[in-house]
């Protein structure tokens, strides 16, 4: 009840785990003693086993010097354990093993006609019950659903899921056609995540090109526009083995990272690949009609 009331007061707070900050956990010292008390059991456990083996050793000298001094052959005594093994595998000495020899042998092997140990015919038996438990719940009163049923289910939520998350975090729209760059940093930083994470194993961290061309210099093979590239990234070159980033990629998230390699046209990295491709130069945007009249009044 401590914990619930904890929890509905400090609702809107957010939740630290134990491992953020164990030691300022208001339950690290609990952890603590919890800890050291096992180490100590488990220390008095193993005191134990080893004391009473020692027992033991003493209890079977004392055994055999009595049978020494009577002049009885000493036999020990089986244990608990050995008992129990012997149970469950219901073993047969080695002194009767010729009451179980078979005639036939191969090259000088022999074969023993030994039964099925215990423990091997009780878990057999336990399958053939939980078989029948299983049929009976799953395929006769149908309270639980099969495997295929579980898989649907577990499409149906997370569906589900999928629709809540897209209802709270709408899509960003991206017009390819009316694509245009700006050196807005925080897109620009975004897209250096995007392409460290995805593209800088073909292009190198800094663009400067390795299995892919590079991408700070001003020759470009399928265009150097802000809408080639973005179409670049989207559509992907499959003969160079470049894949389509599409159904991969956010709309906003190619956008993002086509701004940042516009961004870092003409960096100069060091060891730059050869160019590839053709000269691309940006073509200056036309001056509106109205502002040219102004200029020339002036």
């Amino acid at each position: 009840m401590l914990f619930t009331f904890v929890a509905f007061g400090q609702e809107a707070a957010p939740v630290k785990s134990f491992w953020d900050d164990p030691i300022s956990d208001p339950l690290f010292p609990l952890y603590i003693v919890v800890t050291f008390v096992f180490i100590v059991a488990l220390l008095v456990v193993l005191v134990a086993g080893y004391m009473l083996q020692v027992l033991n050793v003493f209890i079977r000298k004392a055994a055999e010097e009595k049978a020494a001094a009577t002049g009885i052959p000493y036999v020990p005594e089986i244990g608990l354990w050995t008992k129990f093994w012997n149970s469950i595998n219901d073993l047969r000495p080695a002194e009767k093993e010729a009451d179980i020899m078979l005639d036939h042998n191969y090259d000088g092997i022999t074969e023993l006609d030994n039964h099925l140990p215990p423990w091997w015919k009780w878990l057999f038996y336990a399958t053939i019950v939980w078989g029948i438990g299983y049929f009976i719940v799953y395929h006769v009163m149908d309270s639980m659903p099969l495997s295929d049923q579980e898989y649907q289910n577990e499409l149906t939520l997370a569906q589900e899921q999928k629709a809540k998350l897209l209802a709270s975090k709408p899509a960003v729209v991206i017009d390819e056609n009316a694509l245009q760059y700006s050196s807005d940093e925080t897109i620009i930083q975004n897209g250096r995540k995007v392409y460290v994470t995805n593209c800088s194993s073909c292009h190198q961290p800094n663009g400067e090109g390795n299995i892919g061309p590079n991408l700070t210099d001003e020759y470009w093979i399928h265009g150097g526009s802000i809408k080639n590239i973005y179409a670049t990234i989207k559509n992907g070159v499959q003969e160079k083995g470049m894949i389509p980033w599409g159904p991969v990629l956010a709309p906003e998230q190619i956008r993002d990272v086509s701004f940042y390699i516009m961004s870092i046209r003409g960096s100069n990295p060091s060891n730059p690949k050869a160019p590839q491709g053709t000269l691309y130069k940006e073509e200056a945007t036309p001056a509106p009609a109205d502002s040219v009249k102004a200029q020339a009044s002036l």
